[in-house]
């Protein structure tokens, strides 16, 4: 999805963009208010009319409106640039050890029913000479789960953009969610939690690697 133009966005969604790309994202100046086309409104209004609700209720007036503005808060991570995001927090440090950030919490959208996930990610990366700000590995965690998505993809988007922008000897990233798909639907099994996990480099090759990131994060290591 093409990245919009930011000053087209509404306020709160460009506070959250700017939240997530910057430190300093209640500070920005207001954009240009955002202009609804009225469409998602419409398509909620039918919806309740679908599930046999009258949208004209006290309760109900402006629950399309609400669910405008969740949407657009809950999806926000399309607009983030991440080159903004990064900000030129990647240093050059001579450390070659694993560095591990953990339990970095999420909330997302499963694509295939519009209902929450939502967990723990756990990402480590072992530097070839380069480092980046401790605060930048929540932020890109944010701005891949303020998508619609499926776990597996964010856990390989997360991974594949720190190999990228780092080119580290290696990457982890294991997520950790509870998906209200499976809970409050289908099989309805509270309490199922999803672990996906991504490998590249060093990561993948070698065992101990592996088995160092696991121990970190508390859990067993799957079999290389």
């Amino acid at each position: 999805m093409p990245r919009n133009d930011p000053a087209a966005l509404p306020d709160h969604v460009r506070r959250i963009v700017n939240e997530i790309e910057t430190d300093d994202g209640d500070d920005a100046p207001p954009p240009e208010p955002g202009r609804s086309n009225g469409r998602i409104e419409s398509a909620v209004r039918q919806i309740l009319i679908e599930i046999g609700e009258d949208p004209a209720r006290a309760g109900l007036v402006d629950t399309p409106a609400r669910m405008h503005r969740m949407y657009r808060e809950l999806t926000a991570g399309y607009h983030v640039d991440v080159d903004r995001l990064i900000n030129r927090a990647i240093f050059e440090v001579e450390y070659s050890e694993m560095v591990v950030v953990r339990d970095i919490e999420f909330h997302s959208l499963c694509e295939h029913h519009l209902l929450p996930f939502f967990g723990r990610a756990h990402v480590a990366y072992i530097p070839k000479g380069r480092v980046i700000g401790l605060s930048k590995i929540p932020r890109i965690v944010e701005m891949y789960a303020r998508r619609l998505q499926v776990q597996e993809r964010m856990t390989q988007q997360i991974a594949e953009l720190l190999m990228e922008r780092l080119q580290p000897d290696g990457v982890g990233v294991v997520l950790e969610a509870t998906h209200l798909c499976a809970a409050m639907r289908g099989v309805r099994k509270p309490g199922t939690v999803m672990t996906t996990a991504a490998v590249l480099g060093l990561f993948r090759r070698n065992d101990k690697t592996r088995a160092e990131f696991f121990a970190h994060i508390g859990r067993r290591s799957p079999e290389g």
